[in-house]
């Protein structure tokens, strides 16, 4: 019955809105890129909730294996599309390639923005490169994020926050969090990719997203298999990768970011307002 309550009043809520987002993606044997729908630098790490939640995707379904890309407050529904742009921010080289051993992953940052867009996360693999993920394969979260039912407090350590105060009343909006931490997802060996996105082939889309009643929230990344031979390694990783190199990898991204998206700032800078 708690449970039931809970679900119910979160997602009734006007007051609830919160997210996490994937801030830098790159495969084991090279590549890099970054969460369909980011805007980059010109979203700010810290500060008010409009503000810093403009560029984080939204999904319309608790179940990781549900269809669609989600969608941002800030661009409204992701596409395919977008995928052109998220390489541009990561500095317009290839696709995160990966490996197809068995030891083939993904791994990088995914940001925290305010407190109910926190782990633990899933990931699902969608071959088709299409987001029929509904019929994608799950995948196994070998570097997780901290949090608990996708709540995490502002300071970073993993507790159940925002729980009912008063018969299930939600007490206020969720807090800014600002925080980045590593995250890998292991790619099964033999994996296989058929999507074409942006003229390049043989492409395959993860999934990785919380499960959070409030949202879920997460974010939408293309890869190759680099068995397929579609396109040249740029640099290198592994699901090891630390902290601070990956967090080394998402200052890079924003960087980028300033520059490429001073148009994309008007509009978000429009949205805030």
């Amino acid at each position: 019955m708690f449970s039931k309550v809970f679900i119910i009043a979160l997602a009734s809520s006007p007051l609830v809105s919160a997210h996490g987002k994937i801030a830098a993606i790159q495969g084991d044997a090279g590549g890099n890129t970054t969460g369909i729908g980011i805007q980059g630098g010109v979203v700010p790490g810290a500060g008010p909730n409009s503000k810093t939640e403009v560029d984080t995707t939204v999904f319309n379904s608790v179940k990781a294996q549900s269809n669609g890309l989600g969608k941002t407050t800030g661009q409204g529904k992701n596409t395919l599309d977008m995928v052109s742009a998220a390489q541009d921010l990561s500095g317009g080289g290839d696709l995160p390639q990966v490996s197809s051993s068995g030891n083939g992953s993904l791994s990088g940052v995914y940001h925290i923005v305010t407190t109910d867009g926190a782990g633990p996360l899933k990931a699902v693999l969608d071959t088709t490169g299409t987001g029929n993920f509904a019929d994608g394969t799950m995948m196994d979260v070998a570097t997780q994020v901290p949090g608990t039912f996708g709540e995490i407090s502002p300071n970073g350590k993993s507790v159940l926050r925002r729980a009912l105060e008063s018969m299930g009343v939600i007490a206020k909006r969720a807090a800014n969090v600002n925080k980045d931490f590593p995250v890998a997802v292991s790619v099964p060996a033999g994996t296989t990719c058929t999507g074409t996105v942006n003229g390049q082939s043989n492409v395959c889309l993860a999934k990785i997203a919380n499960s959070n009643p409030a949202g879920p929230f997460g974010g939408v990344v293309a890869f190759q298999m680099a068995s397929d031979g579609t396109a040249t390694a740029v640099g290198s990783g592994s699901a090891d990768t630390t902290a601070a190199a990956t967090a080394s990898s998402a200052t890079a991204v924003s960087a980028k970011a300033d520059k490429a998206g001073k148009k994309a700032g008007k509009k978000a800078r429009q949205f805030a307002a």
